[in-house]
């Protein structure tokens, strides 16, 4: 795959994380595939994490801050004109989804609602409790959330620890009705997932993990995980990328008594959001095929991550891991940004968040 490097002329100051200043644009050092460019859709967007898009093309944008954003489009140049703030004061409400004109945000412990929110954007309306019942744990208590197929909301809740025992709340994605009623435990073995989306042929479920940290810097490799019907069981804590024994926790549990991935990813790249490619903008090799915002590693002696990734299939089934777009993480363990999630716009751009540099990005291809 030939690239190319985006140089653009872009005199926004972002945080740099690690390692020396930086005086231009953290996209100066962005990679992408030949014909693909990266330009900035909102630049004011503090600690943006996951996004959703609204009926009247709103892109809605969580936090682990307290505050909910709406990115709003007027003039259609492909650049937020606006961004308002609609929701403050939250508990980490990293989580939203969009359903019949409402959003839907996840706090640590509760669902709440924003009704009739696009025609209230100046003005949001008080929010409505849809359930408190989650766990109030910090430690991954973060969510993230989506309505599937089946108009279910799927929420997950992650382990509160690097690695400990499984229990019956934790290490599990859930699903509830859109009131908040018929909860149920879709999906087990699951250390903390905060992606996932439905394949748009077959509509079945598929989610990033993050593996454990402290075994090493190699291992274990985070996963992309594969859901095509409810009850089953992913490893954790018992096992890891389908095959590696946990060295603390596995209690003599064989490894093929669980579900493998559908393929390991990068170690510690810590993969978050991800979307199934549904547009028509990108070239055909792209489409039905799986993007991953990976953050980057925190721990790892060399930092590795930070990058957009792609996941292809065939037959339903994942064939390649490769890095799709990357420059966040530089040569001397400069961090300009860290990707969080990604989402296929109307037009087929491909906007991508940025809680580091508090900023969505906008991906698109022209062929050039």
């Amino acid at each position: 795959m030939h690239s190319i490097r985006i140089m653009l002329s872009l005199m926004i100051a972002f945080p740099v994380l690690i390692g020396r200043a930086q005086d231009s644009s953290p996209l100066d050092t962005i990679t992408l595939p030949a014909g693909f460019a990266i330009d900035v859709y909102a630049a004011d967007v503090t600690g943006a994490r996951s996004m959703a898009l609204g009926a009247n093309g709103t892109v809605f944008v969580g936090t682990r801050q307290g505050s909910v954003y709406a990115l709003v489009d007027a003039d259609g140049d492909h650049r937020a004109d606006e961004t308002l703030t609609i929701a403050s004061g939250l508990n980490k409400p990293n989580g939203v989804a969009f359903r019949d004109g409402a959003l839907y945000i996840a706090e640590i412990s509760r669902i709440l609602r924003l009704d009739d929110i696009e025609s209230r954007l100046q003005n949001p309306p008080e929010p409505v409790l849809v359930t408190d019942a989650y766990p109030n744990n910090d430690y991954h208590g973060f969510k993230y959330i989506a309505f599937g197929p089946d108009d279910r909301l799927y929420v997950p809740v992650g382990v509160p620890c690097n690695v400990c025992a499984e229990t019956e709340d934790y290490g599990i994605l859930t699903s509830i009705q859109p009131d908040g009623s018929d909860y149920e435990v879709y999906a087990r073995g699951i250390r903390n997932t905060v992606g996932f989306d439905w394949h748009p042929t077959t509509g079945e479920l598929w989610l990033t993990d993050n593996g454990r940290d402290w075994v090493s810097d190699d291992l274990p490799p985070d996963e992309l995980n594969h859901i095509p019907e409810p009850g089953l069981h992913f490893g954790f804590p018992y096992c890891h990328a389908g095959t590696l024994e946990d060295v603390d926790f596995n209690e003599g549990q064989p490894c093929d008594s669980f579900t493998p991935p559908a393929i390991n990813l990068g170690p510690h790249v810590a993969p978050l959001g991800m979307k199934f490619y549904t547009g028509e903008m990108f070239p055909e090799t792209y489409h039905n095929q799986i993007f991953i915002a990976e953050h980057g590693s925190w721990n790892r002696t060399t930092p590795i991550g930070y990058r957009i990734s792609l996941v292809r299939l065939e037959a339903n089934t994942a064939v390649s891991y490769e890095t799709f777009a990357e420059g966040w993480l530089l040569p001397d363990g400069t961090v300009t940004g860290r990707p969080v999630d990604v989402l296929v716009m109307p037009d087929g751009a491909l906007l991508v968040s940025d809680d580091a540099a508090g900023a969505v990005y906008r991906i698109s291809y022209s062929g050039d």
